[in-house]
């Protein structure tokens, strides 16, 4: 039985700590309570008083990090209370414990009615931010015609859903097409060019009536952006397939980027292909009039494309990450999980990512061949 790895035992490294603006895990929120509970039970099981007064100052400041300005509150008036009660005899060696937790407990309550407002303010901005970024890369369907289609992308720029990476999978009139692409630069500074990009692509779909003729249509729109901008020297790499219309072939160009993956009766091999120049560096007057390398494909057949931030990743040690030798024992799951299983391998490979992650997995599912054939 082939052992997979679990993506969701491995932690994604630009997952959203709480540390940087997630919400806290429970432990924090629990810890005032248990303050309170622990100082409480020790002041009544000791046999002599115990001047631990001062722990209870603690908890105010440790609410700030998880509650609201009303729990806030609540904890310091709790706080303040237990101080005065005889029992406990916490307010000892005389008045400056009371005064010290009461002055903490105010200051604490505004900070937490800061820190709130902030938060709902920075939860508004990244609600935005990713509404904006979701509409330059929409989710992909999980079919576009005879074509099943996955795609994985974690943006090396923590906090962002858009970087110097592309994809995008689209029905047009001569079947369906996909890009797979990186350009120059990450992050948000690279967003405009991806836009641009996967804007001209999807044009083209509609109205190349060939598959070079839209990386033609690409290339031109990068020379143009250049052109408008001093010294921009814009440019990409990126491979396009056009899939027929029962997906029984597809035609496949790349410019400048690694070729895809086929993986077939559990072997993966790269899909030989000769790269034409990279996009925005103005393809050759021949290059639009080739028609690409077709290929043949058959039932069960999965087309794997990745960036370079899979194929260039490293370890510890600077070795690279053998992805045509991991690919086979992955591919014994579902297409559909593909990736996802590639990027829990990645992980334990590196254990951090310097680079946008981007992988598509496309599977085609040619009709069955007429009987009699």
């Amino acid at each position: 039985m082939v052992k997979l790895p679990a993506p969701v035992r491995r932690r994604d490294p630009h997952r959203r700590g709480w540390l940087h603006g997630a919400p806290p895990p429970r432990w924090v929120r629990a810890l005032p309570v248990v303050l309170v509970v622990f100082v409480c039970a020790v002041t009544l099981l000791s046999p002599n008083p115990l001047d631990i007064g001062f722990l209870l100052g603690a908890i105010p400041p440790l609410a700030v990090l998880s509650y609201g300005p009303v729990a806030t509150a609540l904890l310091g008036s709790t706080v303040v209370t237990l101080l005065t009660v005889p029992a406990f005899q916490l307010n000892r060696p005389g008045n400056t414990d009371l005064e010290t937790v009461t002055f903490v407990a105010v200051l604490s309550v505004f900070l937490s009615y800061v820190r709130s407002r902030r938060d709902a303010q920075l939860d508004l901005e990244r609600t935005v931010a990713e509404a904006a970024q979701r509409a330059v890369v929409p989710p992909l369907p999980k079919q576009v015609g005879p074509v099943r289609c996955t795609g994985l992308y974690r943006a090396a720029q923590r906090g962002t859903l858009v970087g110097g990476d592309f994809f995008d999978v689209r029905r047009g009139r001569e079947g369906v097409r996909a890009v797979m692409g990186d350009v120059q630069g990450h992050g948000l500074a690279a967003v405009s060019t991806v836009a641009a990009l996967l804007g001209s692509f999807r044009e083209a779909v509609l109205d190349r009536t060939d598959l070079p003729g839209v990386a033609a249509a690409l290339d031109r729109r990068l020379v143009v952006d250049s052109q408008e901008v001093r010294h921009a020297e814009l440019f990409a790499t990126a491979v396009l397939l056009e899939f027929d219309g029962d997906a029984r072939s597809v035609r496949l160009v790349t410019c400048g980027h690694p070729p895809p993956v086929l993986l077939r009766d559990g072997h993966a091999e790269e899909v030989g292909l000769v790269p034409w120049t990279p996009l925005g560096l103005g393809l050759p007057d021949g290059v639009p009039r080739r028609g690409g390398h077709v290929l043949p494909l058959r039932r069960g057949d999965v087309l794997f494309l990745a960036s370079d931030g899979v194929t260039e990743a490293r370890d510890a040690a600077g070795v690279f990450y053998p992805l045509l030798d991991r690919l086979p024992r992955l591919a014994a799951v579902d297409p559909a999980e593909l990736a996802d299983h590639v990027m829990a391998d990645l992980l334990a490979h590196c254990g951090t990512l310097s680079d946008d992650v981007t992988m598509l997995v496309l599977a085609p599912h040619p009709p069955d061949p007429p009987e009699g054939r």
